[in-house]
């Protein structure tokens, strides 16, 4: 399920399109899981859940994608960024990226700035994969289980 198009197309024929929004316990995507929360994708022009109302577009520049390695990651330090240094690194594998919103709460840049990581009441997303970006993803995947 590596595709918004075919992750919301299953996610509507199990009801689940109808069924996350409406989840009160904290709730992490990561990677695409990130990207469905949103409000639209390029990808095969989807309509996503909606919990953010950020945009999913394509990477178009002079650059490889997709985009495969480590990004440093700017942020406040608080919520899912408690402990962790300004500028960890984390690790990416993604050809579409969610734009800013108000929901943003961290931020790098890769062919323009997007966002890191987004934050709204119980859910909480990220573009990279913590599970892949050594301490810091740990401490991050910590303080989401504290949360």
């Amino acid at each position: 399920m590596g595709e918004a198009g075919s992750a919301m197309a299953y996610f509507k024929d199990h009801g689940l399109d109808t069924f996350i929004p409406t989840l009160t316990q904290p709730v992490l995507g990561i990677c695409l899981g990130l990207q469905i929360m949103c409000s639209h994708s390029e990808e095969a022009n989807t309509p996503c859940l909606g919990i953010f109302p950020n945009k999913v577009r394509l990477f178009k520049g002079s650059q490889k994608v997709p985009q495969i390695g480590w990004n440093t990651v700017h942020h406040e330090g608080s919520g899912l960024f408690k402990d962790l240094p300004e500028n960890s690194y984390m690790y990416f594998v993604h050809s579409f990226y969610a734009d800013e919103s108000e929901h943003t709460t961290a931020q790098t840049n890769y062919m323009g700035d997007f966002s890191a990581a987004v934050v709204r009441d119980n859910f909480a997303a990220v573009q990279f994969h913590p599970e892949k970006s050594a301490t810091a993803g740990e401490q991050l995947l910590a303080n989401f289980l504290k949360s």
